[in-house]
This record gives structure tokens, C-alpha cells and sequence, in this order.
């Protein structure tokens, strides 16, 4: 809400739990659009209360698996069997108990299974409508 006020907003920047990685200060100043993202931001509800709107990026579990494997194998440096138990026993309950539950307060649902231009275009022509003082 403080954005909204029309103050700067100044938090560390979130590096995953990598040591090696010194965490960032970042600053966020009040603009015309703010977006606010991350996985669990429909479920705090303090959070959802202040979206003007709530865009929900999907994509199909094989999809997201997939990208979870490139992604961790090549940028966290995990073996294909530890990101497989993750997975099944952290990634996709949480998943199912926090996430997705949300979905449908959306109001927006972009699939991103092979990419997600034309909903990106429809969300960009919104936002300067919002922007230009058209809606």
C-alpha cells in the first residue's frame, strides 16, 4: 500500500537460498502500473486485496516439470532424481494447497504451455487503455 501512497518501497532482493549470491536492494517507486509477482501472491490475502487485477500465468503439469528440470539441473546444479523428489513431495502439494486453489480468482488466465504471446498482447493492450485513461 505504500506504493499506492506514492512512497518508494525498499526490499532485498530474493536469491533462493544460494550463498553465493549477495542479495541485492531493490527499489521500487510508485508508477501508473505496478506489477506484483510471484507464486503465492493470491494467497496472502493482505496482498490480493490491493490488485486491481490478478493475471494467472498456467501452464499444463508436464510443461512445468519440464521447465523445473532444464532449470534446476542447469542453474541450481540439482540431479534429475532430487528434483523429481522435490517435485512430487514439495513443489506440486504446495501447489495444490496454495496456488491453485486461487486460480479461479483471477481475472485473467494465460496459458503458457509453448508460449504465451497472444495473451501477453491482450494483457499489454489493457494496461495502456488503463493507462491512457480509456477504461
Amino acid at each position: 500500500s505504500s506504493l499506492r501512497q506514492g512512497q518508494e518501497v525498499r526490499r532485498k532482493e530474493y536469491t533462493f537460498n544460494n550463498p553465493n549470491v549477495v542479495p541485492q536492494e531493490l527499489v521500487f517507486r510508485p508508477a501508473p502500473i505496478v506489477v506484483v509477482e510471484g507464486i503465492f501472491v493470491f494467497y496472502f490475502e493482505e496482498i490480493a486485496k490491493l490488485l486491481d487485477l490478478k493475471v494467472y500465468i498456467d501452464a499444463q503439469e508436464h510443461v512445468k516439470l519440464h521447465r523445473r528440470i532444464v532449470r534446476d539441473r542447469d542453474e541450481r546444479g540439482y540431479g534429475l532424481d532430487d528434483v523429481l523428489y522435490r517435485y512430487t513431495n514439495h513443489v506440486a502439494p504446495t501447489y495444490e494447497k496454495y496456488i491453485q486453489p486461487f486460480k479461479d480468482d483471477a481475472d485473467i488466465i494465460i496459458p503458457n504451455n509453448r508460449h504465451f504471446e497472444n495473451g501477453l498482447a491482450v494483457l499489454t493492450g489493457f494496461l495502456k487503455c488503463k493507462v491512457a485513461g480509456q477504461l
